[in-house]
């Protein structure tokens, strides 16, 4: 049996793990496994995770870990991750990395880290604007749209998201320091982490989130 290699992409909003990952996982040759993903596919294909999902989610309750895990797991046993999978949006908890963990025994696992400040991720995330007819995004700064308030893509109207607003941004990034900002902590005490400084140019960190990742493959 091939012996499985399971990355973990971590990091806050706005740190650019969604640009960086589907790059990553064609470098590495491992398929993007994204929980968000995951519960798309479930609810809309109907199966019993999912619908078992959607009934916590319709009473206004967090979804169990077990429940996650089992739908993370039942992608992980497909034929496409037989050598593994680069893992987006899970863990976000201790509780999370520490069944994620027994679950993953005698896999190699390694954590790669964007470090964001936050004054950058505020400015990232309040300074984007989506696209309301074909949900392209642009930026404000980064990538202002040729014609203001039109997208490039298909000239529809451009707007500001609810989780783009200064004060939904500020709470996501205080909810990321509570519950999943001491994840570093723990993959870095057993020698599982990389870090990443994401604060530069999209390519300059591919290139670094490459080279650890093939460091350490390599190792």
């Amino acid at each position: 049996m091939t012996k499985r290699r399971v990355v973990i992409l971590l990091g806050p909003p706005g740190a650019g793990k969604g640009t960086q990952a589907s790059r990553l996982s064609a470098a590495l040759s491992l398929p993007h496994v994204s929980t968000g993903d995951l519960f798309r596919e479930n609810k809309a294909k109907g199966t019993a995770l999912g619908k078992q999902a959607q009934e916590y989610m319709d009473a206004g309750k967090l979804v169990p870990d077990e429940l996650v895990l089992d739908m993370l797991f039942d992608r992980i046993a497909r034929a496409d991750c037989a050598g593994g999978c680069l893992l987006d949006g899970f863990p976000r908890t201790l509780p999370q990395a520490e069944a994620l963990a027994l679950r993953l025994s005698g896999v190699e696992v390694h954590a790669l880290n964007l470090r964001v400040p936050d004054a950058a991720l505020v400015e990232r995330l309040t300074g984007r604007r989506t696209c309301g007819a074909c949900g392209n995004i642009h930026h404000v700064r980064h990538s202002p749209p040729k014609h203001e308030g039109s997208c490039d893509k298909c000239g529809g109207a451009l707007v500001v998201r609810s989780d783009d607003r200064l004060e939904t941004v500020t709470r996501r990034l205080a909810v990321y320091r509570e519950q999943t900002l001491p994840l570093e902590g723990w993959y870095r005490q057993r020698g599982l982490l990389s870090e990443v400084d994401g604060d530069r140019a999209a390519d300059l960190v591919f290139s670094d989130l490459v080279r650890a990742a093939t460091a350490v493959g390599a190792a």
